[in-house]
């Protein structure tokens, strides 16, 4: 059942850029703490007395949000939906023909960071992105999206205790021995700590999503959700402490690595443990998904619903790529002659021809040029691989499935 306004009985959506209930029929703007329908104030007195596997609890009372389950009549896929949306078409085989099933229930969040960023607002900044890539082909940078979704991604806040004892191996640049290993142990508390409850969406999209400002999370009211898509939590309580144990050790070992002295350290053995803190809290982040087709290959844009920034890589032209890094390294060594040409005939040298030590600054600032222009080509592949990186997950497959299932 949609929340209705109360001047006109119509349906209200949430306008991120208000922050309010809005009717797009009156005009009417309201909090949504101060609406609500009757069928949400009878499922908010509704509780159970399981958690599930899915929670680690088994006895403890809980709130539960109501949802509604739809059949397709062609091929026997069920859509579940909030009660403020509605469904034309399966989003499975597309047949139109989709009718009501039963209801259910999925745990009711504990907090909502609503979104902040509208879809006009959330489309510019993806413009802005593209603008500025040089390398992408014209018609990327002359994009129309597929598909514009404002999903709800839900996610687990932890408080957990880490600790940790580390082998850290790094080059040694003098001396009779290559490594130098070094010993460090600790314990770090972390504390409301988001870690992604979807795993559909991969861990690498939802960490560089972040950061999300958690000082802004509301009590969660459904309200919030309307106008909106919204994705419930499939991580059982163990897929919870593997994925915040995997993320305190990288910032664990990070701090290690820094404190350690040579050249490229690693860890190379470790010991650690990781303990969540009972008081973890379930919660809902807003994420933009922009979807369009290059070549006919799927690409997602995803946007931070709250904050605006963007997670992408985009398609790129591999020739124009690599010209230019050619290019810029032929200018680099011609630049550098000529440099060195001017200064030597200012020292009253003959010219470049003329044999200079070791230690003159024009012989050194020609290592220097030419060093530059031959590093030049690494650089541009380490920063391709990095490209290759965004534009892997910018086209993965089981995103944009996740984004077209959000065809209500």
């Amino acid at each position: 059942m949609a929340t209705l306004c109360k001047n006109c009985n119509h349906a209200l959506v949430f306008d991120p850029a208000i922050q309010k209930m809005h009717c797009m029929y009156c005009g009417s703007a309201f909090f949504a703490e101060e609406v609500e329908s009757e069928a949400k104030k009878y499922r908010e007195n509704e509780r159970v007395l399981t958690r599930g596997e899915v929670y680690g609890d088994d006895e403890v009372i809980e709130d539960f949000l109501e949802c509604y389950v739809y059949t397709c009549s062609e091929c026997g896929g069920e859509i579940v939906i909030h009660g403020s949306e509605s469904s034309s078409k399966c989003i499975y085989c597309g047949n139109p023909n989709v009718v009501f099933s039963r209801m259910t229930k999925e745990k009711k969040p504990d907090y909502i960071i609503p979104f902040a960023i509208t879809k006009e607002q959330a489309l510019s900044v993806v413009n802005q992105v593209v603008s500025k890539a040089v390398f992408a082909p014209k018609e990327v940078k002359n994009f129309t999206p597929e598909d514009v979704r404002g999903i709800y991604i839900p996610y687990w806040i932890v408080n957990a205790n880490h600790e940790e004892t580390a082998v850290v191996r790094s080059n040694k640049n003098t001396g009779k021995y290559k490594y130098r290993f070094s010993g460090r142990t600790g314990n770090m508390h972390v504390h409301n700590f988001p870690i992604d409850g979807c795993t559909i969406l991969s861990d690498e999209s939802s960490t560089r999503l972040e950061p999300f400002d958690l000082s802004r999370m509301k009590p969660f009211d459904e309200d919030y959700l309307l106008g909106f898509y919204s994705n419930s939590s499939d991580i059982t309580y163990d897929e919870l402490q593997l994925a915040t144990m995997k993320r305190a050790k990288e910032i664990f070992d990070k701090s290690v690595i820094h404190d350690v002295t040579g050249s490229a350290p690693q860890v190379v053995a470790e010991f650690h443990e990781t303990s969540i803190l009972r008081d973890y809290k379930y919660a809902m982040f807003p994420v933009w998904f922009v979807t369009f087709r290059c070549d006919g290959q799927p690409h997602t844009i995803l946007i931070n619903g709250q904050t605006g920034k963007v997670v992408c890589g985009l398609p790129w032209r591999k020739k124009l790529f690599w010209a230019v890094t050619i290019v810029s390294g032929i200018l680099a060594s011609v630049a550098t002659i000529f440099l060195l040409n001017a200064i030597i005939k200012a020292c009253g040298s003959k010219g470049i021809g003329e044999y200079h030590s070791k230690d003159d600054p024009a012989a050194i600032i020609g290592d220097i040029g030419m060093c530059l222009s031959m590093i030049l080509p690494f650089v541009a592949y380490a920063k391709l691989s990095k490209v290759k990186k965004n534009l892997k997950l910018t086209q993965s497959e089981t995103t944009f499935r996740f984004v077209k299932k959000r065809q209500g």
